[in-house]
């Protein structure tokens, strides 16, 4: 078959691509920006409507609202539009709570959760009820809080907090549940020490270095020592002094306040616990004490070094606005993160731990700040990796970023910290069991919440003098210390701690007769 243009006359091609024979050639009037060739992409283009936006009219539509039943337990909630919810029990127990029991009561709870109970012959059944109502659970423990949680249908509220009161208070904990569990603990104990990410063993580590021996310095992981001596006697005096009414919260999203209120009061009002209703009588209510310290492990067939600082924030905590906002905008200023990055070098990485250590030491593989806070103490460490052979240089590299935290702050660094942990807190809390942790662990520990408009207003208000005053508050303690590698050329905790208060940073000079 012949092809429409074959035979054609050049002119007539000519004509059949200019558009004459289908007439003139559409096109697009903003396409190539001839129309406004000087308006700037940061002004409106004139003529353009203005755009509407949706506003909120008298108070917050989504306040978090919080109520308290007759045996102590709170219930709180926040709606979110949507056909799902997220809902759980929030309970004020943890590794930091285990000074009078056997190391690991907490981990061993992760892993029996959603078992068998009074209810539920075994966690096949807890599943295949959640899937009616196209559910998923989860549960969570941390050094200060153990989470029990369900996203489902909002249809199915009742079933889903008559589960949570079930799994929460009427385990059955049979021998073969926990002997399993003991199996699960013991794999997860070898799988720590194999992993190519040293990440989880060096933040157990520098608890341990910074309050060693007591509250948030207890091991969050079962030791391999004590696995076989937790048994259901053991669980059960702990779970009789920890999971009380009085340090529960009942958190939901995406449900209604009454509705929520109702099924705490079914369920969870007059509920009688599987070890019994005698009070708690041996509850930990110590503060965490900072004590400073190093802890080392060698582990030279790595062959890259893992090395992490951390300072405790005296605990002079004045409060909620005084001193976790600054140190949260002190941890994104100093930012950091890999060597590598996907894009590519001058993406917009102008945290401080990228332009003076990464941008400038090519032989650092990691420098990274991370702030760990709790209801009574906080911490900020910086985590850097390099090659053995140049762990003495690293170390006083991260060492002079310390100082340098107490010094002078740019204000353009300080807006840029300030919007970035506005954005990231924004972004995070468009996911809904986001949202529920946040909610929760807040009302947990302050028995109300700050909405997020509030946070950015106390992100705003933080000025530079407030950065320097908590770097210096938190320079003025004893330094903790974590190192992983092979450790050769490591400094010694005095060197480090005398550099720690020099005016530069830099570590004493050591000189050898023989190398």
């Amino acid at each position: 078959m012949d092809l429409p243009l074959q035979g054609l006359p050049v002119c007539h091609l000519k004509e059949w691509t200019s558009g004459r024979l289908f007439g003139p050639s559409a096109h697009r009037q903003f396409s190539s920006g001839g129309a406004y060739p000087n308006i700037p992409l940061s002004s409106p283009l004139p003529g353009v409507p203005k755009p509407v936006f949706a506003t909120v009219d008298g108070q917050e539509k989504f306040e978090t609202k919080v109520t308290r039943l007759d045996n102590g337990l709170q219930v709180a909630s926040q709606n979110k539009f949507g056909q799902f919810c997220t809902v759980g029990i929030l309970i004020n127990s943890g590794s930091r709570y285990e000074a009078k029991y056997f190391s690991g009561i907490a981990h061993f709870l992760e892993k029996l959760a959603f078992s068998s109970t009074a209810r539920f012959d075994n966690k096949d059944e807890i599943l295949l009820t959640l899937e009616k109502h196209g559910g998923i659970c989860d549960c969570q423990t941390s050094r200060d809080t153990t989470m029990y949680a369900v996203s489902a249908d909002s249809k199915g509220l009742d079933t889903v907090v008559g589960l949570l009161a079930e799994v929460t208070l009427h385990p059955r904990l049979t021998d073969e549940e926990i002997e399993m569990t003991r199996m699960a603990v013991q794999f997860e104990l070898e799988d720590l020490n194999m992993r190519p990410d040293p990440e989880p063993l060096l933040t157990e580590m520098i608890h341990e270095a910074a309050y060693r021996g007591n509250t948030v310095g207890l091991h969050r992981f079962c030791p391999s020592e004590n696995i076989a001596k937790i048994d259901r006697e053991v669980l059960h005096s702990y779970l009789r002094n920890y999971y009380t009414p009085d340090r529960m919260v009942l958190a939901g999203v995406g449900v209604e306040h009454e509705h929520l209120v109702e099924c705490a009061e079914k369920y969870l009002l007059r509920a009688q616990p599987a070890w019994g209703s005698a009070g708690a009588v041996e509850v930990d209510r110590s503060v965490a004490q900072y004590t400073g310290g190093i802890v080392k492990v060698v582990m030279g067939a790595l062959g890259i070094l893992h090395f992490a600082f951390l300072w405790h924030v005296l605990l002079v905590y004045c409060g909620f606005e005084e001193d976790f906002i600054p140190f949260a905008v002190l941890n994104m200023m100093m930012g950091g993160g890999g060597s590598f990055s996907a894009g590519g070098p001058g993406k917009g990485m102008f945290s401080r731990l990228y332009l003076n250590v990464l941008n400038r030491h090519h032989w650092m593989y990691n420098a990274t700040s991370y702030h760990h806070s709790y209801e009574d103490t906080g911490l900020l460490c910086i985590h850097a990796s390099a090659d053995p052979r140049q762990v003495r240089e690293m170390v006083e590299i991260i060492t002079k970023e310390f100082i340098l935290m107490g010094g002078v702050v740019d204000a353009v660094e300080l807006e840029r910290a300030k919007t970035q942990l506005m954005s990231m807190l924004m972004m995070n809390l468009e996911s809904r069991p986001v949202i529920f942790e946040d909610v929760g662990r807040q009302v947990l520990a302050t028995r109300s919440r700050k909405l997020p408009h509030e946070l950015c207003t106390l992100i705003r208000n933080v000025k530079p003098e407030d950065v320097r005053r908590v770097a210096s508050k938190m320079l003025r303690g004893k330094p903790a210390v974590a190192a992983l590698g092979d450790l050769t050329n490591l400094p010694t905790y005095e060197h480090i701690q005398a550099a720690l208060a020099s005016r530069d940073g830099r570590l004493p000079r050591t000189y050898r007769l023989f190398r």
